[in-house]
């Protein structure tokens, strides 16, 4: 793509937000280099983001200010940048609103330039379900030979970055969560095709349990379609979807023929796969290139990912699975006996499905520590252990598991607290499985 760091250049630009995941460090980077004058604040203090800074340094066009913010920082300049996490409602976006100032999201700003330049957009959302649809469909049209880029709510993956590498035709196909739907929102865009897969209650502790509220953001996903764009979306939510008067009607994908033999289980992933079939379709792939890629496609690291076996005792890491829903999928796609490594931080959801999934499902726990799993405990009848390091958890799961059986790691819950995030959570994870195997 040319002219990429245009919008950018000698611009003076305060980014509100930094983070350890290493998206943030990678807009700040590519902002750099299109010679921006940054200046990253962030409410921890630069111990804390020590990995995230150091990277950044050797960049004389980069100021910090960490520990906290200042209003003057976001009155004082061209664009205010914001990390997806930050709430709407935060004083230091209401002062760049009352500066006109304008407030931008990286994967949005991504989407604007990407699609100006001739590329194709397919942005997929939903609770569950966007990460493997998203390396599903990219996965598929890399091995069609179709030229696309992964971005959006990818590890380590900047957005932003990608935008050099974009070219007429090609096709970007974004993850896509509530947060940064929101900077599609402020930029009223939304992707040439858009994947709605379903709505089960999250981040309720960031929406103050407001379900209306988490959809609206959700929702930019369509909302901002035109004639020719496609919406395709899960079953559960196509009525929701309809009453909110998209521009594009709602098409619910068929499922995917029987004889199609996916690497990957669960009934959940049939339905994600219809879904990517759905989309695959209009982007010009044969029934036969969608097949390969889908039956090709061995998953995502952290979602049902079987690591290996101990002895006979298989070993899956479902650590993305942040929510009651994601864990009862888990569960119910995997053979007993079970047992299940479950627990976290407490995000405001029920727990009385999650409580009877474990019960009916699982023969025996391993908890987590974590105010989740306080609020999880009462519910159990199961047998449990309770512990508040991953690696013990393993070595209690291991141990109360018979020969031939399973043991799950899918916590239900957020990661904060413990871990650095919930990469932090899936490295560990690994780590002390990899400890046991060598």
């Amino acid at each position: 793509m040319k002219g990429y760091c245009e919008p950018f250049e000698r611009k003076k630009i305060t980014v509100l937000g930094l983070g350890l995941l290493g998206r943030g460090v990678g807009d700040v980077e590519f902002l750099a280099k299109c010679d921006a004058q940054l200046l990253v604040t962030d409410k921890k203090s630069e111990a804390e983001l020590a990995e995230s800074v150091a990277k950044l340094k050797q960049y004389p066009n980069i100021t910090f200010k960490l520990g906290g913010h200042d209003i003057k920082d976001f009155q004082n300049c061209d664009m205010v940048l914001k990390a997806a996490s930050v709430p709407l409602d935060s004083p230091e976006i209401a002062a760049a609103h009352a500066a006109g100032v304008p407030v931008v999201m990286s994967t949005a700003l991504f989407a604007k330039y990407a699609t100006e330049a001739g590329a194709v957009t397919v942005g997929i959302t939903g609770t569950r379900g966007k990460s493997t649809l998203a390396h599903m469909i990219f996965h598929a049209l890399q091995k069609a030979g179709r030229k696309s880029h992964l971005g959006g709510n990818i590890r380590g993956i900047s957005t932003f970055a990608v935008l050099p590498e974009i070219d007429a035709g090609d096709i970007a196909v974004l993850e896509l969560d509530s947060w940064q739907l929101q900077g599609f929102g402020d930029l009223k865009i939304s992707p040439h095709i858009a994947v709605f897969t379903n709505l089960m209650p999250d981040h309720m502790n960031y929406y103050g349990g407001d379900m209306e509220a988490y959809f609206a953001d959700k929702s930019q996903i369509f909302r901002y379609q035109r004639a020719r764009d496609f919406l395709f979306v899960g079953k559960a939510i196509a009525g929701k979807i309809q009453a909110a008067r998209p521009p594009v009607a709602p098409n619910v994908p068929p499922a995917i023929p029987e004889e199609w033999k996916l690497q990957i289980l669960g009934q959940h992933n049939r339905d994600n796969a219809s879904l990517a079939a759905a989309v695959l379709r209009p982007l010009g792939l044969s029934e036969e290139a969608i097949q390969d890629g889908l039956e090709s496609f061995e998953g995502v690291e952290g979602r049902l990912q079987l690591l290996g076996h101990l002895g006979t005792i298989s070993v899956y890491n479902d650590n993305n699975a942040s929510t009651p829903e994601a864990t009862i999928a888990a569960l119910h796609a995997l053979k007993r006996p079970l047992t299940l490594i479950v627990g976290g931080c407490d995000k405001g959801v029920t727990l009385n499905e999650l409580a009877h999934a474990i019960n009916e499902n699982a023969d025996s726990v391993a908890l987590f520590s974590g105010s989740g799993t306080d609020r999880l405990k009462p519910l159990l009848k199961r047998k449990y252990q309770e512990t508040g390091s991953l690696s013990e958890a393993l070595k209690m799961a291991l141990a109360a598991t018979p020969k031939g059986g399973t043991v799950l790691f899918s916590p239900a819950f957020a990661s904060f607290g413990a871990f650095k995030n919930y990469y932090d959570r899936n490295d560990q994870f690994v780590a002390a499985f990899s400890a046991l195997v060598s």
